[in-house]
């Protein structure tokens, strides 16, 4: 992992002793709301529905085990005793109190985190694949370019005030576990022909009012020349982007409004621009990095006790077939700790739990974790015939739910229970279809399915690459939910399709159970996923089960 240097520890402290100053003009009256609110979303605090909530960075979603129990340790002194692990990989905290922040911060900056550029119209936290560095179909492990870009980024003078917030996401695989092509900038890991590695570049994805899959700006772009591309990208952006209104000021409506190949036309024009302003200091910077994220030294051992647990515990065998996965290096594994519960809500974890991932991660993982932005967690090096224990000891503190990839993991946005700007509830809706799946005992029959859902228009839940999607929207002062089918968002991405009028919170569930049993009677075998079916057959015979009554009066005409 990246440690910080000399100045990385002074800038960081420095910000926070800037912002104590600024929480006590705040409190004793010196400043007004309007006036604190640009200081305060410089440093991830936000002002929610009920209270303050901070979002705390967690670059390319990579912790050490000192760093989760240092979270832990913040949720129970400073906030209700857990924290929420998000979309973009960050963690955020709901309830701390204004007075309280300035001492999170330092507390954080004790371990290397910090809350800079969690908010705003900035460059936001860089995220990356989940499994990086350990996956077996990588071609190189994308966090030290991650790091290069948070680096980059961070304080940028001439990206402080952007149009809007700009997301950059990155993968070093072929099989896209970052949702590249929904965000602003996504970077995709690829060799030429002459085998160097460097990167397919896309711009212009994102989700929100206006969904869009990005558009190729570069089918290879060298790895040496990632920075000043990534600078001219941002660069153009900055000059064109729309200031006048704030739903039409991302790259993606730039991009949609000016074409691809007018966009890539400036980008290459001012790329050449400031091509000569890198002398190869970032190189030489992005080979340091490359040195930090060294694999860790992975031992070879015998697999007996791992093979005698799937052999003789269904528990563990499920827990297995689910939430592990192959690691690039033969006898170890890729561990996904489920934070769905059945029932639970979406991306929470306790005090205690964070502990219990932290003692594992050190322990049988190589004090390595990752936060996915499918709200998990990662121990993305663990032997096999330590999995055993881990499952152990995840069962004892209800974090072994074997539902990776499954209905009811489910992504959800805080809603309207926490979030200012939601107009619908996310997470009783997540709950209740959890619990209802748990009922049935059909999640394992059903396969690989992924439900997101969220509470308003701005798609923090990730609705619109749900194989299933779920919009909760305000109708005339009662919560309303479109449903959304087909949507992707990996390597084959695609936004999904309305699929017709909204039901009311309580007829959501009978209506994804509905859709359910729809893929259960049509799908040509277990091995065709939901996606798959839909992409055969279309959306007649889902929507035909969501709305029964339209189907029978068709059938009577």
């Amino acid at each position: 992992m990246y440690s910080y240097s000399e100045f990385d520890e002074q800038f960081v402290r420095e910000r926070v002793s800037q912002f104590r100053a600024q929480v006590e003009r705040r409190i004793d009256g010196s400043l007004t709301e309007d006036e604190f609110k640009p200081l305060r979303l410089m440093n991830g605090l936000y002002l929610q529905l009920h209270a303050y909530m901070l979002r705390v960075a967690i670059p390319y979603g990579t912790l050490n085990p000192h760093q989760m129990r240092q979270l832990a340790m913040i949720a129970e002194k400073w906030d209700k005793g857990y924290g929420h692990f998000t979309t973009r990989q960050n963690i955020q905290y709901n309830w701390p109190k204004l007075k309280d922040v300035p001492d999170i911060l330092d507390a954080l900056a004790d371990v290397e985190m910090h809350a800079i550029q969690t908010s705003g119209n900035t460059i936001r936290n860089v995220t990356a694949d989940h499994f990086a560095g350990a996956a077996a179909d990588e071609i190189a492990d994308p966090r030290p370019v991650a790091e290069l870009l948070r680096q980059w980024s961070t304080d940028h003078p001439e990206f402080q005030f952007l149009p809007r917030k700009f997301k950059i996401a990155i993968t070093g695989s072929p099989n896209d576990r970052a949702v590249t092509k929904a965000h602003d900038i996504g970077l995709r890991m690829v060799r030429n022909d002459a085998g160097d590695e460097g990167f397919e570049v896309i711009v212009g994805g994102g989700l929100g009012r206006t969904p869009m899959i990005g558009k190729v700006v570069r089918e290879f772009l060298p790895k040496a020349d990632l920075l000043p591309y990534v600078e001219a990208i941002v660069s153009v952006w900055n000059l064109l982007g729309r200031r006048d209104n704030k739903y039409k000021a991302r790259i993606k409506i730039t991009v949609h409004e000016h074409g691809i190949d007018e966009i890539r036309r400036l980008v290459e024009e001012r790329f050449e621009e400031i091509r000569p302003q890198f002398s190869g200091v970032d190189q030489e910077l992005l080979a340091g990095l490359e040195q930090a994220f060294a694999a860790p030294d992975l031992q070879e051992a015998s697999l007996a006790a791992f093979e005698s647990a799937y052999t003789n515990d269904a528990m563990f065998r499920a827990f297995a077939d689910t939430n592990v996965v192959d690691h690039k290096v033969p006898g170890y594994g890729i561990v996904s700790i489920s934070l769905k519960a059945h029932g639970a809500t979406p991306g929470d974890a306790s005090a205690d739990q964070m502990r219990v991932m932290a003692d594992l991660a050190e322990r049988y993982g190589h004090s390595e974790l990752r936060i996915s932005h499918e709200q998990n967690v990662i121990l993305p090096h663990v032997h096999k015939s330590d999995i055993p224990a881990v499952h152990a000891a995840l069962k004892e503190a209800g974090l072994a739910t074997a539902n990776i990839g499954l209905i009811s993991d489910i992504i959800a946005c805080p809603g309207m229970d926490y979030c200012a700007l939601a107009t619908a509830r996310s997470i009783p809706i997540a709950q209740e279809i959890a619990t209802r799946i748990d009922e049935l005992k059909i999640e394992h029959e059903v396969g690989h399915m992924k439900i997101k859902i969220s509470g308003c228009i701005n798609a923090c839940g990730h609705h619109h690459v749900g194989h299933i999607g779920i919009l909760g929207l305000d109708r005339a002062g009662v919560e309303n939910y479109q449903i959304t089918l087909g949507g992707d968002g990996t390597e084959t991405a695609s936004i999904g399709e309305r699929a017709g009028p909204g039901f009311p919170a309580e007829e959501v569930v009978p209506a994804i159970e509905r859709i359910i049993k729809a893929y259960l009677d049509v799908r040509e075998g277990e091995d065709e996923t939901f996606l798959m079916a839909y992409r055969r057959l279309g959306p007649a015979p889902f929507k035909a089960a969501l709305y029964p009554e339209s189907k029978e009066q068709a059938d009577a005409a």
